[in-house]
C-alpha cells in the first residue's frame, strides 16, 4: 500500500521567476526560428519585428536570471545546498537516477529521490541545472548582449574570433536550451501522476507517493502542514493501491 504526502517546496518568488523565465525562453526560441529561417518562418510579420521581440525577451530573461541568482544567494541562501551535486550524488546518485528514468520507471519502480525543502532536486537535476544556470545561460546572455550592440563592441568581436564565431556559439547554445525545454517537460510528467510535478509550480506543494512503513518524508506531515507565513493546509494524505 502507498500513501501520498504533500510538502511545501516552491515559494512564491521562485514560482513567479519560473513562469517568467519559461515564457521568456519560449519567446526566444520561437522568435529565433524566424530570425534563423526567415524564408520559411514568418510568425511575427517582419524580420525586424522578430528581432525586436527577441531582444526584448532576452532582456527579460537576463533580469529574471539576476533576480533568481540574488534570491538563492542572498535571500534563501540555499544555492549550494540545492544546486551543487554532493560527492554521494556523483558517486552513485547520478547512475541510480538515470537507471530509474531509463528503465525502472517503466517497470513501475519507485523514484529513488524524494523531494524535500532541503533537497528539491535529484542528482541528475542538480547536474543539469548546474550546467544550464551557471554555464549555458550566462554564455547565451553574454553573447546575446554583444550581438545587440555590434558597433560599440567591435573590439570584443575581434578578440573572440569575429561575428561568425559569436553567432554560431549563440545559436548552438540556443539549440541546447530548446532541447532542454522538451526534455524538461517530458521528465516533469514522470511523477506518480502526469501532472504531479507541475503542481508545485502552481501552488508550491509537491505530492510524493510513499510506501507504508517507509516513514514520512522530511518536511511533510500527515497532520495539517503549516505553510510559510502561518498559512495552514491539510497534507491531503490518501490511500492508493
Amino acid at each position: 500500500m502507498k500513501h501520498t504526502e504533500q510538502v511545501y517546496l516552491t515559494p512564491m518568488p521562485v514560482r513567479i521567476w519560473h513562469w517568467l523565465n519559461a515564457f521568456g525562453i519560449v519567446t526566444l526560441c520561437v522568435t529565433a526560428l524566424q530570425i534563423r529561417f526567415p524564408d520559411y518562418v514568418n510568425i511575427f510579420g517582419t524580420y525586424k519585428a522578430a528581432i525586436r521581440l527577441h531582444n526584448t525577451a532576452g532582456v527579460v530573461v537576463s533580469i529574471s536570471y539576476v533576480l533568481w541568482l540574488t534570491y538563492y544567494m542572498f535571500v534563501a541562501r540555499t544555492m549550494l545546498k540545492l544546486y551543487v551535486p554532493t560527492f554521494e550524488d556523483i558517486k552513485s546518485g547520478l547512475f541510480r537516477q538515470a537507471f530509474f528514468y531509463f528503465f525502472y520507471y517503466f517497470k513501475g519502480g519507485p523514484n529513488p529521490h524524494h523531494s524535500t525543502p532541503d533537497s528539491k532536486f535529484n542528482p541528475l537535476q542538480k547536474a543539469s541545472y548546474l550546467v544550464i544556470m551557471f554555464v549555458l545561460l550566462p554564455l547565451v546572455i553574454f553573447s546575446g548582449f554583444i550581438l545587440m550592440y555590434v558597433a560599440p563592441l567591435r573590439e570584443i568581436f575581434i578578440v573572440i574570433g569575429g561575428i561568425k564565431t559569436l553567432v554560431s556559439t549563440h545559436y548552438l547554445i540556443a539549440c541546447c536550451f530548446c532541447a532542454f525545454l522538451f526534455v524538461h517537460i517530458y521528465l516533469a510528467t514522470l511523477g506518480h501522476t502526469p501532472f504531479a510535478h507541475f503542481k508545485p509550480m502552481w501552488n508550491g506543494w509537491e505530492e510524493e507517493e510513499v510506501e507504508d512503513g517507509q516513514g514520512a518524508i522530511p518536511g511533510a506531515e500527515p497532520v495539517p502542514v503549516t505553510e510559510p507565513h502561518g498559512v495552514a493546509r491539510n497534507s491531503g494524505t490518501t490511500e492508493t493501491a
